[in-house]
């Protein structure tokens, strides 16, 4: 009944292996910087993507057939999902999973009978977990499919639809707490606005913390102990979305006090449609303390929409793994697959070498992001380039230990300033070449 049956246990073989069922270089007890790959990388499958999606778009129905021999949308389905997810990680050793509550059952029209469902599948779900070893990576709630949140979830304008949001943010969290999650994910999207001529700014986003400083007291008081996530995104079903990239999202954080529990959840395919780079959001998060977990996938710059790719650049997944490695690794986060297998890739097969793909792209990526590390260069630019602070006016600027008088008075002396030293970009870029393709 499932094609799982027919596929193996992906195992690695190596680079020059050809075999397109297996991992050419994950390899997960392969030390890396003085830990084994598996713990830097900490895969997770979307039970969403991968269980749920199957091929359709504004102009076709599905092509991947995901009914996995059941009727859909029924608790016998839910139920398969399970069976295959599980399945499907063991074969590939994925050791976690991210859900969205409305993954996991058929929703209900009376929020009372889906509560009913989670219960019920949750108590399978944990029986694999048990089973298998298999962790819960972080879970969320789904407050954009409903057409209730048409105007938002925590920036609704109805007092009645911010209720229900509440209500499955609370459960969404006691089905994290039950899985054992690392984290929760807020993610907006639905959290923003078509047009500011009928829109309160300040009241949605005053409402939007009210809602997650709930959610924080809630969850610590059932004895979550993960972070809280916020997913930034620009754009996207909303016009403006008020999470637009990191920077926003950490000065919205920072205004309402909840900066102390929540980190962001920084997505590539997200980075790009705002506009940076994968690397730079990484690093606005990083140096701000609040890089705590990765959605791992990439978008196509010719289109203007998440396409939810998955990775297969090596650039992206090598700068993606030196943020994380010069931030000290994951704590509670992780690399999870929040991307599908392109429309007409509509088997099973597919769906396994596409978890290979990037698993194999971000194994790469940290390899080769350890190497830029070992290698040196780049560090010793970095430090050498911002010489001019360790020592005299520089270093006095530093400590905090001049004034404005005192440089100016300093610049008129020297009459003109010394040259700035060269950025030596190309230089850089062709030391990132060499270890990523050089010999050895």
């Amino acid at each position: 009944m499932y094609e799982k049956i027919t596929i193996p246990t992906i195992r690695f073989e190596g680079a020059e292996s050809q075999n397109p069922l297996a991992f050419h270089y994950y390899d997960a007890e392969r030390e890396i910087l003085g830990k084994p790959m598996k713990d830097h990388l900490k895969f997770a499958m979307s039970w969403w993507h991968t269980l749920c999606a199957g091929g359709t778009d504004m102009f076709g129905r599905a092509t991947f057939d995901k009914s996995f021999g059941a009727v859909p949308d029924t608790m016998e389905h839910a139920k398969a999902k399970v069976d295959v997810g599980f399945a499907f990680m063991e074969k590939l050793r994925i050791p976690y999973f991210c859900f969205h509550d409305m993954d996991l059952v058929p929703e209900s029209d009376d929020i009372n009978e889906t509560n009913a469902r989670l219960d019920e599948i949750s108590d399978y779900i944990l029986e694999k977990m048990q089973k298998t070893g298999i962790k819960c990576l972080w879970g969320t709630a789904n407050m954009f499919s409903n057409p209730r949140y048409m105007n938002g979830a925590g920036s609704t304008n109805s007092a009645e639809v911010y209720t229900f949001a509440a209500a499955q943010i609370k459960k969404a969290l006691d089905l994290t707490v039950k899985f054992g999650g690392e984290g929760y994910v807020f993610w907006g999207g639905r959290e923003g606005y078509e047009t500011l001529l009928n829109t309160d700014v300040k009241f949605e986003q005053e409402n939007i913390a009210r809602l997650m400083r709930m959610a924080v007291e809630y969850g610590r008081s059932i004895g979550f102990t993960g972070d809280f996530y916020i997913e930034p995104k620009p754009k996207e079903p909303m016009k403006h979305q008020y999470d637009f990239d990191a920077a926003t999202a950490i000065g919205f954080l920072r205004q309402y006090g909840l900066d102390k529990d929540f980190k962001l959840n920084i997505e590539a395919n997200h980075a790009t449609l705002a506009g940076h780079t994968f690397q730079h959001e990484l690093r606005i998060s990083a140096i701000n303390g609040m890089l705590g977990s990765i959605d791992a996938n990439q978008g196509d710059l010719l289109l203007g929409w998440d396409t939810d790719e998955f990775p297969c650049n090596v650039y992206d997944a090598t700068m993606c793994m030196y943020e994380v490695l010069k931030a000290g690794g994951f704590v509670h986060g992780g690399l999870n697959f929040d991307a599908k297998s392109r429309r007409p890739s509509n088997t099973m097969e597919d769906l396994v070498q596409s978890y290979i793909l990037g698993m194999d792209t971000f194994a790469l990526g940290l390899i080769k992001a350890a190497a830029l590390i070992e290698d040196g260069r780049l560090d010793r630019f970095v430090e050498a380039r911002y010489a001019s602070f360790k020592t005299g006016i520089g270093a006095k600027i530093i400590r905090g230990e001049t004034t404005l008088q005192e440089l100016s008075d300093y610049a008129c002396a020297k009459k003109k300033p010394e040259a700035p030293s060269s950025g030596r970009q190309e230089y850089l870029q062709a030391v990132v070449n060499s270890v990523l393709f050089g010999e050895g």
